[in-house]
């Protein structure tokens, strides 16, 4: 069993616990399920960084990152360093995060949110819009075409954007869909957890034009993303390279400085 068939199943049970505390028509009475979606696609397209930057209290493959930083000053360190977006991570078991830190994110800052989560069912998409998120990432090895397909126009309905993240091409060629907005190449293998740029590259040439391109794991240098733009990159997502210091917002601007 892989760390992901674990983190799967933990899912399931949690996302049904959940469900039957909050019923779907109180997370339809949310204030902000009324709120007009920033588009994190046209920030990308219309950006010289294209970063989009995460925040990440720690992951399987690293353990503990930084428990030390409060979600708030993040969030606004981030928008001050003219970061395009901001990923939060809301699984808590594996990642050390919650739905409540996607809410304070948005009550800090005015960036699109991308809530990072291991979505296996509907309700989870309403949770992102009850709680202020813009984009939601759907992982194809975790879905099938038909749940891709269900998952991502039921997103757009609740005026949602979509971030599918792919590993490979075999991957990639079952979930083209007209529902998507960006695709988002992972660099980090799921199973071995190594990370490498050039999957970006390789998987480039095959995401059609009409989506947005996201580079995504292992970015740490100013020169890979000036690398992978000439790979028709537009996002380029990094966390851990900022959540590892005192101060992400500040690690962000200096980055984004040497852009």
């Amino acid at each position: 069993m892989t760390i992901l068939d674990k983190i799967i199943a933990d899912k399931y049970i949690e996302v049904q616990l959940r469900k039957s505390i909050i019923p779907i028509s109180e997370l339809e009475k949310n204030t902000l399920f009324q709120r007009e979606t920033i588009l994190l696609s046209n920030c990308l397209k219309d950006s010289k960084t294209g970063i989009i930057a995460e925040h990440k209290r720690r992951s399987p493959s690293k353990a503990i990152i930084n428990q030390n930083l409060n979600v708030f000053d993040v969030a606004k360190g981030y928008e001050t360093a003219g970061v395009c977006g901001m990923s939060v991570l809301t699984d808590g078991k594996y990642f050390g995060g919650s739905l409540d830190d996607l809410l304070t994110a948005r009550a800090s800052c005015n960036l699109p949110l991308l809530r990072k989560e291991f979505i296996i069912d509907e309700y989870q998409l309403l949770e992102a819009k009850a709680f202020g998120a813009d984009v939601v990432l759907l992982i194809a090895a975790l879905l099938s075409r038909k749940e891709i397909k269900q998952f991502s126009e039921f997103a757009k309905k609740l005026g949602l954007e979509v971030l599918l993240e792919v590993h490979n091409e075999e991957e990639l060629q079952k979930s083209v869909m007209p529902s998507l907005d960006m695709i988002g190449v992972n660099n980090r293998n799921l199973k071995t957890f190594e990370v490498s740029i050039e999957t970006s590259k390789k998987l480039s040439s095959l995401i059609p034009d009409d989506f947005v391109k996201v580079s995504e794991s292992g970015i740490s240098e100013v020169q890979m993303i000036k690398e992978l733009r000439t790979f028709g990159y537009k996002g380029f997502l990094i966390g851990e390279n900022f959540m590892k210091t005192d101060d992400p917002g500040k690690s962000a601007k200096e980055f984004i400085s040497l852009l």
